[in-house]
């Protein structure tokens, strides 16, 4: 009787480890295309999502008003990472712009913000003086101004886009989310509705595991 305990509490653990590893095993729910060389990041309470971006991209100006949608499923459960980059001619200004206002607490006011002037005001985003506007109306001040022109972030901005590259982002808006699982709207027909739906649908069969 002693000897059958000691085999089932031997037993106990290793059927616990195969369910776990069965778990991990899953794959998420939804398309995306796996990162090669990228490990899934997922603590069991939260997932992160990195949304890469363009202030020049159209798309990603359309995104902007899923977001919330994407996050309000999941209350506290998603931590959301901005990665602005840009595209052939475009300026890193915006971007260094957005991750100054970030460092104050203002990062989606102004992300918000030089959309609307890109996309409704056409203003041109990659001219500093008018980067310093929209930072104003943002409340940020001085310290704002002088540190954009001394280009306090460009380094950042050109992590980014080694960040981009190494993550083989080809379009934008691109997420990844829990570490290594990719997408875009692309893969699901270049519809916006889609895509956001997609993200839920993956971000989803990770949190209920």
């Amino acid at each position: 009787m002693i000897f059958k305990k000691i085999i089932i509490m031997l037993a106990a653990p290793v059927l616990l480890a195969a369910t776990v590893n069965a778990q991990e095993s899953r794959q998420a729910k939804g398309i995306y295309e796996e990162i090669p060389g990228f490990k899934k990041t997922f603590d069991g309470e939260s997932v992160e999502v990195i949304e890469f971006f363009s202030f020049y991209c159209g798309h990603c100006y359309e995104f902007e008003k899923a977001i919330p949608v994407i996050k309000g499923n999941f209350p506290k459960k998603i931590q959301w990472k901005n990665v602005p980059v840009y595209w052939g001619q475009g300026s890193s200004k915006p971007g260094e712009a957005y991750l100054l206002a970030e460092e104050a607490g203002k990062g989606e006011q102004m992300k918000k913000a030089i959309f609307e002037a890109f996309f409704i005001e056409k203003r041109d985003i990659g001219d500093i003086a008018v980067l310093e506007s929209i930072g104003e109306k943002a409340g940020l001040g001085f310290d704002f101004s002088r540190r954009l022109r001394a280009g306090d972030k460009t380094k950042e901005a050109n992590a980014a886009l080694i960040m981009m590259q190494a993550y083989k982002i080809d379009e934008t808006p691109t997420l990844v989310i829990a570490g290594n699982l990719k997408v875009n709207p692309h893969i699901v027909g270049h519809s916006i509705e889609s895509f956001r739906d997609n993200a839920i649908t993956i971000i989803k069969s990770i949190l209920n595991r």
